[in-house]
């Protein structure tokens, strides 16, 4: 559930607030859009035949899709971000601009809805890594060896009730049993935090660099995008990080403008924006929430190329609007697009104008789909003029967007 009660307190930090009159027109613009968006569409003219463009559905091949965004990333060598780490660096360097929570033609919805208070942790190896100074890093090893003798002590008077116990008593013995196998679930994790904040910071030289990238942080924390936080504080925490998912590559802000632009004028709503740049240790905890939230090497969002539109609330009109105006933006070259069964048009933007080349998509499936490797390589052994007409015809095939359907919402 997006939580608009979180979003509405910290989006006021928005590095386009310059007092407090401004403020109050963010606010007013946010719950504004927020109301419009979320309106009733009452106009029966809207009601008309839903219509998705070939070029906003799947290819043939659907590795296709999700390939053509590694290849474009890359062509242009392009970094992503790992973690929040990452991306403060990267809105630091200018490589991201902050994006504001509303404007008149769009607002953000959603966005940064499962940031949290924890402490920052540096993502490595598809593991999170905490980042403490020297006395937090004691801090949180006593906490953690507390947590884990509680635990330990509550395990051992439970067990001492459970074989207490006669065996007819079986309602009791299984709510027993069950408050151990929770108690235990908990001390495994303690155990395994511990044993992380040893691996993590058990050599010198590792213990000496994750001390400098926390302090580093804590210094960008005190002015960062015309706000002080105190990293100490879970609340200044999580407005941080939900600060840092409210930004995007200026080439994919210029596409995102140019949309909601349109959109305003034909309907007079801002557009729904509910996602932006999402490092890949985000990804991996929207995963557990949105099934559509892709694990691969470079998940599109990681790039801060990409962004998505929330579809939910429109019209069939209103989304045959928006799809035809990415479509035409998808011949021009200058987005990859795709909409989504999760009530979202993905939308990614292409740097140069210019397509991928077919063989680099080609050769970036395996990234999208390892498991396509060793089949590729049995397909390209094949000499073209030896290759069955099914072969052929299944590579061309592999390139062309599926037909459009049409269907009445």
């Amino acid at each position: 559930m997006v939580r608009f009660g979180v979003l509405q307190r910290f989006h006021r930090s928005s590095a386009d607030v310059k007092s407090f009159a401004a403020l109050r027109t963010v606010d007013e613009l946010w719950s504004e859009g927020i109301e419009k968006v979320k309106a009733d569409r009452t106009d029966p003219s809207l009601n008309v035949a839903l219509e998705v463009p070939s070029e906003l559905r799947h290819y043939e091949d659907r590795h296709w899709f999700l390939a053509t965004q590694v290849a474009e990333v890359r062509k242009l060598n392009l970094q992503n971000c790992q973690d929040y780490i990452d991306l403060a660096a990267m809105v630091e360097h200018g490589e991201l601009v902050s994006v504001p929570a509303a404007a008149e033609n769009y607002v953000l919805l959603g966005v940064g809805a499962k940031a949290n208070q924890d402490v920052f942790t540096r993502y490595q190896d598809d593991h999170s890594i905490g980042l403490y100074d020297e006395s937090q890093l004691q801090d949180a090893y006593a906490r953690i060896d507390a947590s884990r003798n509680s635990l330990r002590s509550e395990i051992s008077t439970l067990n001492r009730t459970l074989n207490s116990l006669k065996s007819n008593e079986r309602a009791k013995r299984a709510e027993l049993q069950k408050q151990i196998s929770a108690r235990e679930q908990q001390l495994k994790a303690a155990d395994e935090e511990r044993a992380s904040l040893d691996q993590s910071y058990g050599q010198a030289d590792a213990r000496a660099r994750l001390f400098s990238e926390y302090q580093s942080l804590r210094t960008l924390a005190k002015n960062f995008a015309g706000r002080s936080y105190d990293l100490e504080q879970p609340a200044d925490r999580e407005a941080m990080k939900l600060n840092l998912l409210r930004s995007i590559r200026p080439a994919a802000l210029k596409i995102l403008e140019a949309v909601a632009a349109a959109y305003h004028d034909k309907f007079n709503r801002p557009l729904p924006i509910s996602s932006l740049v999402r490092p890949e240790e985000y990804q991996h905890t929207l995963r557990r929430y949105n099934r559509a939230a892709v694990l691969i090497d470079t998940p599109p969002h990681s790039t801060g190329l990409a962004f998505d539109i929330d579809y939910r609330y429109m019209s069939t009109a209103e989304q045959n609007f928006v799809m035809n105006y990415l479509a035409q933006l998808k011949r021009d070259g200058r987005i990859e697009a795709l909409r989504e069964r999760g009530a979202n048009f993905h939308v990614f933007a292409l740097l140069d104008g210019v397509r991928p080349s077919d063989d680099l998509i080609k050769a970036c499936v395996v990234d999208v789909d390892p498991s396509l490797k060793e089949e590729n390589q049995a397909n390209d052994a094949v000499p073209e003029a030896k290759k069955s007409k099914t072969q052929v015809k299944a590579e061309q095939n592999s390139r062309k967007p599926r037909k459009p359907q049409k269907r009445r919402r």
